[in-house]
């Protein structure tokens, strides 16, 4: 298990120094709407009872508690999630939505969870490695992480350059249904839903070789740096109280949350340099 020191007074600084500019929006707000892909578990899905749920939005419904909001879950094309996002019809995507390479896209909050993009195959495939996928037909979802790792320009394309063909999917559950029937060979994916896919089906397996490391957080339009400050402000409040370790438990991700870490690092940076100078001042 992963062991995290919480860094609670400098939470606390961040949430004061946010404050401020949050109290406003806190005040006028009355619903949030979070726009997320219906068929991405853990992170967000239908459940047995016909209920979305999952990671991300059981951590935006904490959100809404704590700041009075209503939360409006609006399942969406994920191909089609810039334009939801910038015609206002959802206020941010949260959904197992990776940061690295979209950092001027976007404005971001805090990164929450560590992720990689895999390799899932079938167990009988006789694929052990990256370099096993030669000649071989991979399926990834559309508008993913994974996709534009492996597309002209991604750090992944010579990889893809060697496949015999990179196939695209409007969501992974089709895309394990063209693995089992054997109509592909591998499916490239994020590691939190490839672990969520094999714990509900049997005979594939991750290959040990990652394309990738990234890190998720919850992207909101360029300039809307308040309402992302205000989300900042309750994540932090949510890690103190335990809610978001909790959650993390839940949903099998506890190994895998960086929610604190940065700050964590910052302060123990901070103590370094505050020794240092103690020791030079003797």
């Amino acid at each position: 298990m992963k062991k995290r020191v919480f860094a609670v007074m400098t939470v606390a600084a961040v949430a004061a120094s946010m404050a401020a500019g949050s109290v406003c929006m806190a005040e006028e707000r009355t619903t949030f709407t979070v726009g997320f892909d219906a068929e991405y578990p853990p992170y967000g899905y239908m459940d047995e009872n016909g209920e979305y749920t999952g990671f991300d939005l059981e951590l935006a419904q904490a959100v809404c508690d704590m700041q009075g909001w209503e939360l409006v879950k609006t399942p969406i094309d994920w191909d089609s999630k810039d334009m939801e996002l910038n015609s206002g019809a959802i206020d941010c995507i949260w959904n197992g939505f990776t940061l690295n390479g979209r950092e001027d896209d976007y404005t971001w909050s805090v990164p929450y969870v560590d992720n990689s993009q895999v390799i899932v195959v079938s167990e009988t495939a006789g694929i052990e490695d990256l370099a096993g996928l030669e000649g071989k037909i991979v399926g990834v979802q559309a508008a993913s992480a994974a996709l534009d790792l492996l597309s002209d320009g991604g750090d992944q394309a010579d990889l893809a350059a060697t496949f015999g063909t990179l196939q695209q999917f409007p969501e992974y559950n089709s895309a394990f249904i063209e693995l089992q029937a054997g109509s592909i060979d591998a499916i490239a994916m994020d590691i939190g839903v490839a672990q969520y896919q094999l714990k509900e089906k049997e005979g594939f397996k991750i290959l040990d070789e990652a394309l990738n490391s990234e890190q998720y957080a919850i992207g909101f339009r360029l300039g809307d740096e308040e309402l992302c400050n205000t989300v900042n402000d309750s994540l932090f409040a949510l890690l103190e109280d335990g809610t978001f370790d909790e959650l993390a438990e839940k949903y099998e991700l506890t190994d895998m949350v960086c929610l604190g870490d940065e700050l964590t690092e910052a302060v123990a940076d901070e103590e370094v340099v505050e020794t240092e100078t103690e020791v030079a001042a003797e």
